[in-house]
């Protein structure tokens, strides 16, 4: 029977992570750590690890994806991973010294927050004023914004992939997809430059049916998710991540308040 649950645990962890990365550059840690947390009595800490861990796949083949339908910047993309990579490893060293009760809920907030916004108020931002963007313009704000994601990303394991579709698109002005695209890129690296971090630091090692788990169901999703964002028209594309965003958040606070 326990066994079963930790199945179906990591079933469901894995299909909302999946389908947030593949639709929306999400970090896999904003569903599966308060999922691994509430039903398996798992520590946070190492729950974010496992988290991580299951990003880095995910995200590698959604931006191959991503690659393959010419919607990711990499280029641009590259200077905001330098830095968003160094303060992921500060951000984890941090987190690690923080009571486990902190951990969690800002992720969640941040999710709703987000998907609320792709329904309300759609990213329509072709590539061509994406271009348009003067190149010292992004580079200051590429460096500035890198480092805030970084720490989020390493601090609390989640955020950084949702934080970083909200700059790439607000900030920077890109659109929808190629966003999507160039964070799904980006978190592949800080994915597990954050997993590694935690691992080492982390005295207890990893629940490996778990780990292996997660990265499995979460791999399998992000797949399937990434294959239907880059056919899917910019409309749709802004409705379906608003709608999965926002059901991923009412999913996690409702398992918070019932257990």
């Amino acid at each position: 029977m326990e066994l079963l649950i930790t199945v179906i645990v990591c079933l469901v962890a894995g299909c909302g992570a999946g389908l947030g990365t593949g639709f929306a550059g999400m970090s896999a840690a904003a569903v599966i750590t308060p999922m691994l947390v509430t039903f398996l009595d798992m520590p946070a800490y190492s729950a974010i690890g496992i988290a991580l861990a299951s990003d880095v796949l995910a995200s590698a083949v959604s931006a191959y994806t991503y690659w393959k339908n010419k919607n990711i910047d990499i280029k641009n993309g590259i200077v905001m991973m330098v830095t968003v990579l160094l303060f992921t490893a500060v951000g984890s060293y941090i987190a690690s010294l923080v009571p486990n009760e902190t951990m969690g809920g800002f992720s969640v907030f941040m999710t709703m927050m987000l998907g609320v916004k792709f329904i309300v108020k759609p990213v329509n931002t072709t590539k061509e004023a994406m271009e348009a963007v003067s190149p010292q313009k992004r580079l200051i704000q590429s460096i500035l914004c890198g480092t805030m994601i970084g720490f989020i990303c390493g601090f609390i394991g989640a955020g950084g992939g949702m934080m970083m579709l909200m700059i790439l698109t607000m900030v920077l002005g890109y659109e929808l997809k190629t966003a999507v695209g160039t964070s799904v890129f980006i978190m592949t690296f800080t994915a597990l430059t954050g997993s590694v971090s935690h691992f080492i630091i982390d005295t207890e090692k990893p629940d490996l049916l778990v780990l292996v788990l997660c990265i499995l169901f979460t791999l399998l999703f992000a797949r399937i998710g990434a294959r239907f964002a880059n056919k899917a028209s910019t409309k749709t594309l802004n409705r379906a991540t608003g709608i999965i965003l926002v059901v991923l958040g009412i999913i996690i606070l409702g398992v918070g308040a019932l257990v």
